[in-house]
């Protein structure tokens, strides 16, 4: 019979470090997940450079911007272009 704490094995650094990694991931998904995992899978310490942004995701950010600073007419207008080309 072998004893209880032979079943609790110890985790490989591998294991280690994917389940490290894969905390450090939450709240990333799709390609920003996969870029941030692969990296700190790698054992990379420094954090990867931030994955650019789609047309959408810019869009979505400037109108949260531009809404939080109540900004209407012209001065929107201008906010939302320098924005979106940023």
């Amino acid at each position: 019979m072998a004893a209880p704490q032979a079943a609790k094995k110890e985790l490989t650094p591998q294991q280690q470090r994917m389940s490290t990694c894969n905390t450090q991931a939450t709240g990333k998904k799709g390609d920003e997940r996969k870029t941030f995992m692969s990296s700190c899978l790698k054992g990379d310490t420094a954090a990867p450079a931030p994955a650019k942004q789609t047309q959408q995701q810019k869009m979505t950010s400037c109108n949260k911007d531009a809404s939080a600073k109540t900004l209407k007419g012209d001065e929107r207008k201008t906010f939302m272009s320098t924005c979106l080309k940023g």
